[in-house]
């Protein structure tokens, strides 16, 4: 139901030309953010904008072309990546990449059995398993155990590095329109601009990189994909691990999944939580990430961004972001802007980290503070207490190892906490949490909206 007699709910009206500035517009909001996580974990950038449009048209298809979501790399999984397969001098680990794609491949498989526990029990059984409690901190602990090593890229050149932080604050705070949609994205130009100025060294290293890639390239799909595990060297024992670290990471994405769908059912004014409903949803973003991951690429997820650019513009066709899914495919195969994004300085990449993992700290604290958790409660203390300090404890002090039989499990400290969080949730009696229906008899979910 239209709510909004200024909304465009078929962009036909609008003509070509405005259609395919709209679509453009998507682009560049999603643009910033989801080329950052190739850059911090050493995924090919043009897979990465492959299959964020694939996913998104896979998305789209799936739930019946009704909600316009665009589907971008998820920073949810960093920690994951990181945990499994951490860069090394800048350099990606492609030793231990594919082992972190495996995992993010089951981790897609959850979002599949969840929207089947949606279907079949509704969304008010199931989420009891995961409130507020559980997965705030857990989001918060993502952002803090990521902070060191946006930290150590700094130290490359703190001077290229503020520049970056101011450049989002400022854009973020004060900035209108665009400006205000697409702060990460100034803050990466601005920053790489000035270091091009200020730094001959990384001047010449950026010419050399962007001079050697071609303008026209099939994009690559064949390496560290989750696939390639299969064969001489394969390491059980490892891939076990990188599933238990990684696959729990999906409970905290689903409910920031979750938290999108409410954000863009409110923002069209169509209750897309009831049609074409969570199990439809999220079966689309499970799937475009498990065969993101299948062939390299990050995991995939719905993203805030785009929801800004549908409130800015009130154009709420969803054949708007299909458009934005197309330039995002059309532009994989330009090798020349991959190496521009490769070539980043690590001082940029690591200012506008800094500030994104402290904003993915920040969405989990917002996740608890909006849900009103009540904090005078000992279990909702005792969960909370017991989330972040095994999460920051085990990431400082090594991996918990388990050893089964002839294979040993390394549990991180992300997968650590959020598997006992969500057992404490489970056992602890004083449930406080509901999940139901606002005023209007619509479903209601008090989730913070992601990001990223």
């Amino acid at each position: 139901m239209e709510n909004n007699n200024e909304a465009v709910y078929d962009v036909r009206t609008l003509g070509t030309g405005k259609t395919l500035v709209l679509g453009l517009q998507h682009l560049f909001a999603m643009f910033g953010a989801t080329v950052l996580v190739p850059a911090l974990t050493g995924l090919n950038v043009s897979t990465t904008l492959l299959f964020a449009g694939l996913g998104t048209l896979l998305f789209h298809l799936i739930t019946g072309r009704k909600v316009p979501a665009f589907l971008g790399s998820s920073f949810a999984f960093l920690g994951g990546y990181a945990a499994i397969a951490p860069m090394i001098d800048g350099a990606p680990n492609s030793a231990m990449l594919p082992y972190a794609c495996a995992g993010v491949v089951v981790a897609g498989l959850v979002y599949l059995v969840l929207a089947g526990f949606f279907k079949k029990f509704g969304a008010s059984k199931v989420m009891r398993y995961f409130p507020p409690i559980v997965t705030g901190p857990i989001i918060i602990c993502i952002g803090l155990s990521l902070a060191g090593s946006a930290v150590s890229n700094c130290r490359s050149s703190w001077l290229i590095a503020v520049v970056a932080i101011l450049i989002v604050v400022l854009a973020n705070i004060f900035g209108k329109g665009m400006v205000k949609i697409v702060p990460i994205l100034l803050g990466v130009v601005g920053s790489y601009v000035f270091a091009m100025i200020v730094d001959p060294a990384a001047r010449a290293h950026v010419a050399e990189t962007v001079a050697n890639a071609s303008w026209f390239g099939l994009p690559i799909i064949w390496e560290n994909t989750a696939m390639s595990i299969f064969g001489e060297g394969f390491d059980g024992g490892l891939l076990l691990t990188s599933i238990v670290t990684i696959a729990p990471i999906a409970l905290a994405a689903i409910v920031e999944h979750i938290g999108d769908m409410c954000a863009i059912s409110s923002t069209v004014g169509k209750n897309f939580v009831a049609d074409p409903g969570l199990h439809r949803t999220l079966t689309g973003d499970g799937l475009a990430t498990a065969v993101a991951a299948i062939f390299g690429a990050p995991a995939n997820t719905t993203y805030g961004e785009n929801t800004g650019v549908l409130a800015l513009s009130k154009v709420y066709d969803p054949k708007v972001v299909r458009l934005a899914a197309v330039f995002a495919v059309i532009l994989s195969f330009c090798p020349k802007f991959a190496a521009l994004i490769v070539a980043m300085p690590a001082a940029t990449m690591g200012g506008v980290s800094l500030v994104l993992y402290g904003m993915i700290s920040a969405v989990g604290v917002r996740n608890v503070v909006e849900n009103q958790v009540d904090f005078t409660k000992s279990r909702n203390v005792l969960i909370a207490a017991m989330i972040m300090g095994l999460a920051v404890g085990v990431s400082y002090n090594g991996s918990i190892v388990i050893p089964v039989g002839s294979i040993t499990i390394s549990l991180s400290g992300l997968a650590v906490a959020a598997l006992v969080g969500i057992f404490m949730n489970a056992i602890l009696p004083g449930k406080d949490y509901e999940f139901g229906t606002n005023e209007q008899g619509d479903t209601s979910v008090n989730f913070g909206t992601r990001h990223q």
